[in-house]
């Protein structure tokens, strides 16, 4: 029997690389392909930035004073979006801690969990995942934007597609009679 089961993915964008770095935009996707995504207006002792960070999402400080949301709201539609469900994020050892802080900043209690994406995947998936996942961004349905949204949805797309990999190529296996 093929699964059909399709996780939540969410993303989340950094001003850096470090202990330092906070969330500067998180996105989600749903199995019904249902978005939400907001950039994150950093909160005033959250001063650390990374160029090169920035060279990769071009997210920049003066767009996050103009259009972030402050962490309150962000917090609470994210509490809203996914409340008692779990996503799984492909940088769960990063995104975990960047969730903590931003949930923190608020002052609000996460009413969903994050879990880390290699507790759904099979060895047939992990056996062809990057590879699978750079034919994807390749597509012209994902264009070259390393944005949390856009991110999400490879993540989810690379998931439907590896599993789909996983089942078509796994090997016979013939039981004894």
């Amino acid at each position: 029997m093929k699964s059909k089961y399709v996780p939540i993915i969410i993303d989340i964008e950094a001003s850096g690389f470090g202990a330092h770095s906070y969330p500067i935009e998180v996105g989600v996707v749903k199995a019904n392909g249902e978005r939400f995504c907001s950039l994150i207006k950093p909160q005033a002792d959250w001063t650390h930035w990374d160029d090169f960070a920035q060279s990769l999402h071009g997210i920049s400080p003066e767009l996050l004073a103009k259009k972030g949301r402050p962490v309150q709201e962000v917090c609470s539609e994210l509490n809203q979006f996914l409340a008692g469900q779990t996503a799984y994020s492909d940088g769960w050892v990063v995104d975990q801690p960047w969730l903590i802080k931003l949930f923190h900043a608020a002052r609000q209690k996460m009413q969903f969990s994050i879990s880390p994406l290699e507790m759904l995947l099979n060895e047939g998936q992990m056996a062809v995942w990057h590879s699978t996942k750079d034919s994807l961004l390749a597509d012209l349905n994902h264009q070259p934007r390393h944005r949390a949204s856009h991110d999400a949805a490879l993540i989810q797309d690379t998931f439907r597609v590896t599993r789909k990999l996983a089942l078509e190529h796994r090997p016979f296996i013939q039981t004894a009679s």
